[in-house]
């Protein structure tokens, strides 16, 4: 995928749910992976011609893993001149030694956005971009459906009262493999996640059985992508017509 098409992607996901306003700081939360690392470029091209003029930051949570190496990063924000925030925590130690989490995820996310977003805060943003894309939105809807009986999933915008901050997903118009390209066309400096558990969670099971479905039944996650966008879930009204030329 070469920037242009990115650029394309991310711009009508933006107008289409009405994510970007005139002046807004936007934090990008850079966990260092593929998916990350597109949205920041994909933003940082943007914002040079989009008619809403706004500023981005990029923010990574460091969990406190020794082997965690963000030099790579640190000059790619250099390079793209973006200003870039670390936050130090010790999120590592209290969920893999202290507290010997059997399930860490979950509690390693909610720790992570609370670290995330206080960040966000004192910097001045008002909104935090997540690098969700197309799979993701299918993935997270399999999870709801097959652990919590119910059709649910994130919605492109969304607003965090008790922190005032709206949480938007510009990459929700792109498929993983579009990332994947992206990536490895204009090398992309991905840094590994240094978690133990990363690869062996519920929502890796759920990826490889949408990939398992896509296969057998070929469009199966286009499919379920329009159903979600067409099934009056909250927060997926959108404003477009839906279809990427």
């Amino acid at each position: 995928m070469k920037l242009q098409q990115l650029y394309s992607h991310v711009r009508k996901a933006v107008d289409d749910y009405h994510m970007i306003d005139d002046h807004d700081k936007i934090a990008v939360g850079i966990s260092g992976g593929k998916d990350s690392l597109t949205l920041l470029y994909a933003l940082n091209g943007l914002k040079r011609f989009y008619p809403h003029p706004f500023e981005i930051h990029a923010v990574t949570v460091d969990l406190g893993f020794d082997n965690l190496n963000l030099t790579k990063i640190q000059a790619l924000c250099e390079e793209l001149d973006v200003e870039y925030s670390i936050v130090k925590t010790d999120i590592a130690q209290i969920i893999f030694e202290d507290r010997k989490e059997k399930n860490p995820c979950s509690l390693c996310a909610k720790m992570r956005k609370g670290a995330l977003n206080e960040a966000i805060k004192k910097a001045g943003c008002n909104k935090v971009a997540y690098a969700h894309h197309k799979d993701d939105v299918v993935v997270t809807m399999l999870m709801s459906l097959i652990y919590e009986g119910r059709f649910h999933t994130f919605s492109p915008v969304t607003y965090l009262d008790r922190m005032d901050l709206t949480v938007i997903r510009p990459l929700i118009y792109m498929n993983e493999a579009d990332v994947i390209g992206f990536v490895h066309k204009y090398e992309i400096p991905v840094v590994k996640s240094p978690c133990p558990a990363d690869g062996y969670t519920k929502r890796q099971y759920a990826e490889e059985l949408l990939a398992q479905l896509n296969k057998e039944n070929p469009g199966v996650k286009e499919r379920m992508f329009s159903a979600i966008q067409n099934g009056s879930m909250e927060g997926w009204k959108y404003f477009g017509d839906n279809k990427l030329s």
